[in-house]
């Protein structure tokens, strides 16, 4: 098989933008104070806080014709994209660095945007634009030859486009592939989840007793994948692998997750099938963990069937718990993480859960955890029963 690497990757989260600001966000366990988006109305939206992207960390669009036509969430694209290509020694534009393609994944993409145009307060652009207008302006600005794919697979649209672009990279239709997701504020995300009651006023508390639903976040992450080959090549210098992905679907309900975990169970042992890995050498996971009742306990039941006693030993990292819900961005933001703490080294510790729920048995350590190993399992679960788990490795020695 065909071995996939990261060779570049951008950030941007509510610690503002880069992969270093996102990086010591982490270590210092900083949690930001969602602020109010803006006022609905209680009969409309009576939730309506965000752990957002700091004023500033966003870069103005000087295009006007541009900016008429792009609103928030293709700008953040943008901008983790650019991080990206730059870490991998790639120019903006495709010049001899191979055949690209571009997957980015998002849950509303620019439904702010198109309501502000229905509203009048931003003029639409004249003619026509793309439905996926992310997917298609990021093309457009890094030489996209072979794909220009905008994925809503809910909130694990991430996962799934670094596991689409690895795809393309092994069945040689791609040299390189630009993958990763994004979300912003937009009013139908907020209006949804209050309308399914899953929006804890508390914010995210993934695992706690009395958690009442998730938070919401905005971000953006993206990054660059290569063949090993590829990168050797060119001289790249490889950031981690992507060993695997195992995908399911567990058709049980629109947004609920199937209690008995068949579905999430079975895409976390396909990743391990596929990386011909057994369980004892996964050395932590990222897990979904959105805080939402049903997620977390059906995720614990799965990571107890496919680890066995060990479930309540392994390291977990709660990313959420600090980012809040990014959506589309979360398995992307997930993925950005896990190839970091492989590179340093270092789990950091999380955010200490003060009642820790009696039917989720696993260990969420509060110190950071000193050379936890060489091996990383994501997992991202989305409404419509959408479930894919990521593999990584690190590659060669840890950064520091």
């Amino acid at each position: 098989m065909t071995g996939i690497v990261v060779t570049g990757m951008g950030a941007l989260s509510c610690y503002g933008s880069g992969v270093d600001t996102f990086w010591a966000g982490l270590t210092r366990r900083e949690r930001v104070t969602p602020r109010p988006v803006e006022q609905l109305g209680p009969e409309l939206t009576p939730l309506t806080t965000c752990l957002s992207v700091p004023a500033g960390a966003l870069p103005a669009e000087p295009d006007p014709d541009r900016a008429r036509a792009e609103g928030r969430t293709t700008r953040a694209a943008r901008a983790v994209v650019r991080e990206a290509l730059a870490e991998a020694g790639l120019d903006a534009a495709a010049d001899g660095g191979g055949r690209r393609a571009v997957l980015i994944a998002s849950g509303v993409g620019e439904a702010a945007l198109v309501e502000d145009w229905r509203a009048g307060t931003v003029a639409p652009p004249a003619g026509w634009t793309p439905t996926y207008a992310t997917a298609a302006a990021l093309a457009e600005e890094f030489g996209a030859e072979v794909a220009a794919t905008g994925l809503s697979n809910a909130c694990a649209g991430g996962s799934y486009a670094l596991a689409m672009g690895a795809d393309l990279i092994r069945a040689g239709e791609a040299d390189v592939v630009i993958a990763g997701g994004v979300e912003m504020y937009a009013r139908v995300t907020m209006a949804g989840f209050n309308r399914l009651g899953a929006i804890d006023p508390d914010g995210c508390r993934p695992f706690h007793r009395d958690r009442r639903g998730t938070g919401m976040g905005e971000g953006a992450a993206a990054v660059v994948l290569e063949s090993e080959e590829h990168a050797r090549r060119r001289g790249a210098a490889p950031l981690g692998r992507l060993l695997a992905s195992g995908w399911s679907c567990d058709a049980y309900h629109a947004t609920a997750p199937d209690p008995e975990a068949v579905e999430i169970t079975r895409a976390m042992r396909e990743t391990l099938r596929q990386a011909g890995r057994g369980a004892d050498e996964v050395s932590f996971v990222v897990p979904h963990a959105t805080g939402t009742q049903l997620s977390d306990t059906t995720e614990c039941r799965a990571l107890h069937q496919v680890f066995g006693a060990r479930a309540a030993e392994l390291p977990l990292y709660s990313l959420k718990a600090l980012l809040g819900h990014t959506g589309g961005a979360s398995g992307a933001l997930a993925a950005v993480a896990a190839v970091l703490m492989l590179r340093h080294g270092r789990l950091p510790g999380n955010l200490p859960v003060a009642d820790l729920d009696p039917e989720c048995e696993v260990w969420l350590p509060t110190e950071p955890v000193a050379d936890p190993g060489g091996l990383a399992m994501t997992n991202a679960f989305g409404f419509g029963g959408h479930n894919i788990s990521l593999l990584f490795e690190r590659y060669g020695r840890r950064a520091d």
